[in-house]
């Protein structure tokens, strides 16, 4: 048996934790630069509020609604699922993350447990350590783990925690559960099962394994299987779907038209990646930026351009993967435009431990050097903070009048309504 554990809410029920006047009251979390809603509590969803709302909108259209806004705080998010993992593990055999709010915990050997107490009692004490509410469901298969959890999630009379152990029950959620929220099929798989009149979880395990097959290919079959209670899906193939590509990409604090301030941001989204990258011991075969101006303003001129550099030998160090995506954006900035966003993406992920060099153009010295930068970097940042020492094509020209020095990357992004680090730094707590 599997069991997922989903926190509610979760970057809503971090900031709640420490604002406990917040509880059952509406929170949203806002994306980079304060830009659009990212993440919203029960209370907002009820009033109609959908994902990705711009925040002037939200404004504009919830006046005078009582909803609390924060800007994102991944450092307390970060720490805070650490906290929640680590309670997690203190409980069961084997613990998988699969997200900062989401993992599957491996049952097996759990067989002689009543597992729909020990999942209440789990959910009750991460809820009593943490402060952080979750959700728990329990199914044969991951697939079906996940569509327990939905159900405990939207249903309270489950207490949190929903168990699906029999074909009965089985049949009796997939009845009740749309192809579109499977895990695994995604919107465009959805609008063409629902053309061919699949609606539900469950008709789409009555279709024929070859049906499924001829039309979905090897993951729709696996997701077929999964529903129909095969454990089919391995932890590594879970981990390697989160790295196919890596995507960093923000909207700037305002609109920009000078090429060298757009340059310093691509250069920042670019070390974002390759630092990804290590860290998950990869490298990439191309590196794609992509740049638009403000649709929103249609008085001014449009314009949206993107465009793909690809290695000849694979990487992950930051000074080969910033180069590539700054001559990239020297091909597709057009002066005149007033720039809104920008993004590098890094695909055709591989690992590092399998390199297959270029004959030709592979120099082996220099990729050393490269490796050494990064490794010196990554270290650097990793004992003195974020941003410490970065490349020069990532400084901005912007100073902090308090302290004369230089703003970086994480200072120069639009955070207004900023939390405290209160779960990592004492300074959240000082005495003003």
């Amino acid at each position: 048996m599997w069991a997922l554990i989903d926190c509610d809410s979760f970057f809503c029920s971090c900031e709640r934790v420490f604002r406990p006047d917040l509880d059952h009251k509406p929170v949203v979390v806002l994306s980079n630069n304060d830009g659009c809603v990212v993440a919203l509590s029960r209370e907002v969803k009820a009033m109609g509020v959908k994902l990705g709302i711009p925040y002037y909108q939200l404004l504009q259209q919830y006046p005078n609604s009582g909803i609390t806004a924060f800007s994102s705080n991944y450092k307390l998010y970060g720490d805070m699922s650490a906290r929640v993992m680590a309670t997690l593990r203190e409980e069961v055999p084997q613990l998988h993350q699969y997200s900062i709010d989401e993992a599957f915990l491996d049952l097996h050997g759990m067989e002689n447990f009543d597992l729909k107490e020990w999942g209440e009692k789990l959910v009750a004490k991460v809820k009593k350590w943490t402060g952080i509410p979750v959700t728990m469901g329990i199914a044969p298969t991951k697939t079906l783990a996940k569509v327990a959890a939905r159900f405990g999630k939207n249903y309270p009379g489950y207490n949190k925690c929903c168990i699906i152990a029999t074909d009965e029950q089985r049949e009796k959620a997939l009845k009740l559960f749309k192809t579109k929220d499977v895990w695994g099929i995604g919107r465009r798989i959805a609008r063409r099962l629902e053309i061919a009149g699949v609606t539900t979880a469950y008709e789409f395990t009555q279709k024929s394994r070859s049906w499924i097959k001829s039309r979905f290919h090897v993951p729709g079959e696996r997701t077929w299987l999964e529903l129909r209670g095969f454990d089919v899906i391995g932890v590594d193939e879970m981990d390697s779907r989160a790295k196919q590509t890596i995507v960093t990409s923000r909207s700037f604090p305002g609109m920009l038209t000078d090429f060298e301030d757009v340059k310093t941001h691509v250069a920042n989204y670019a070390s974002r990646c390759a630092f990804k990258l290590r860290k998950q011991n990869s490298v990439c075969e191309m590196v794609t930026v992509f740049l638009q101006s403000n649709f929103f303003r249609e008085d001014l001129p449009q314009y949206s351009n993107s465009m793909s550099f690809v290695f000849t030998t694979p990487t992950n160090t930051t000074p080969e993967i910033v180069k590539a995506a700054t001559e990239i954006l020297r091909m597709v900035f057009k002066p005149g435009i007033h720039y809104k966003r920008a993004g590098v993406m890094v695909s055709e992920i591989s690992s590092a431990r399998a390199i297959q060099p270029d004959l030709f153009e592979y120099d082996a010295e220099l990729s050393r050097k490269y490796r050494k930068i990064s490794e010196a970097l990554d270290e650097i940042n990793r004992k003195l903070g974020v941003d410490t020492v970065i490349l020069a094509s990532q400084q901005y020209k912007e100073r902090d009048e308090a302290t004369g020095k230089s703003v970086n990357f994480s200072h120069a992004i639009k955070r207004a309504l900023l939390s405290p680090d209160y779960s990592t730094s004492f300074d959240a707590f000082a005495i003003r």
